[in-house]
């Protein structure tokens, strides 16, 4: 319990480190919810400057949450691992995190709550939103050939390591031998060039400028999990559930509203995600969307599950009926 403790803390000072507004709510001078101007409550979300929280900035713009009362601060971090203390902390109202994170925190008795569905994968082998990638020329041409090798994950122990491991497992290698080196997503291009690393868990947009420098994709590495794999959901800690379930409601409400507006609305997509990343224009066209459901596949979280406890990321099994809604 010490070391979660302390895992706890220095995960919140480091998203602490690394956060950076992106709306234009004020900032509450502290935890909780904060009332803004025109008696909305402005809640604080950490999230990933990746494609897969296009809804949220989306739902914003549309005022989706602003009709039920909310105004989002929304503030980047590098991971789910990251993003988890700082929401048990009281920093962030609601979070965005990868399964295998939240499966990891529950699993440890961390007092989060997942209140509504992420991000899922497309279903489609070869044309996903997240690949295991290589620079062009390399010499890996399938998962197994990682075997031993240096991978570019965003976070360590997440959902990169855990679908690595398993399209590793799947083409005949020994997962056990992959060499994961933690990173940003948008640092990850520059580290393949530089063979710092020699393949990556990346993700779109990130996916997008590696393919453009003529990478290429050698697995596909949520599809070899599930193909309707639960990438990753928005959660709050028990505590603020208890404290103020009506905004929970609304969070909830808003942002499935959101995720459907998204997956109708793949070109509006594509729109938001230049006001939130890096990626040049020109290559937004070219972007592989994910799917937006607004229901979370429970099987695959479950597959999920037993994937950790195969790898060891747990201490115990992960209770699902404490972390789902």
């Amino acid at each position: 319990m010490r070391r979660l403790l302390i895992g706890l803390v220095t995960g919140a000072m480091f998203v602490a480190a690394t956060a950076c507004g992106s709306s234009d709510a004020p900032e509450p001078d502290s935890a909780g919810p904060d009332k803004a101007s025109g008696g909305t409550t402005t809640v604080k979300v950490g999230v990933i400057p990746i494609i897969d929280v296009a809804p949220l900035y989306l739902g914003q713009k549309k005022g989706f949450y602003r009709e039920r009362g909310i105004e989002l601060s929304l503030t980047s971090a590098q991971g789910g691992a990251a993003i988890v203390p700082g929401v048990v902390s009281g920093q962030f109202d609601f979070g965005f995190s990868n399964m295998t994170s939240l499966l990891t925190a529950q699993s440890k008795n961390v007092p989060v709550k997942a209140v509504v569905n992420g991000v899922a994968s497309t279903g489609k082998e070869g044309a996903d939103f997240a690949e295991l990638a290589v620079k062009k020329g390399s010499p890996l041409k399938s998962a197994k050939d990682v075997e031993g090798k240096k991978v570019a994950a965003n976070t360590l122990n997440n959902i990169c390591d855990t679908s690595t491991r398993e399209s590793v497992r799947k083409d005949g290698g020994d997962p056990s031998k992959v060499d994961f080196v933690e990173m940003p997503f948008d640092q990850m291009q520059a580290a393949l060039d530089g063979g710092r690393v020699d393949a990556a868990c990346v993700v779109e947009p990130a996916l997008a400028g590696i393919k453009a420098k003529g990478g290429t994709s050698i697995a596909s590495l949520f599809f070899d999990v599930s193909p309707d794999l639960t990438v990753a959901m928005y959660f709050t800690s028990q505590k603020y559930a208890q404290q103020d379930p009506e905004t929970v409601r609304k969070f909830q409400e808003a942002t499935a509203e959101s995720l459907e507006y998204a997956d109708s609305h793949p070109e509006e997509v594509r729109e938001i995600i230049t006001t939130y990343t890096k990626i040049p224009g020109p290559l937004v066209e070219t972007l592989t969307l994910p799917r937006w459901p607004a229901e979370p596949d429970r099987p695959s979280i479950e597959r999920l599950a037993e994937l950790g406890e195969q790898d060891g990321l747990f201490e115990q099994a992960p209770d699902l009926d404490k972390l789902l809604p």
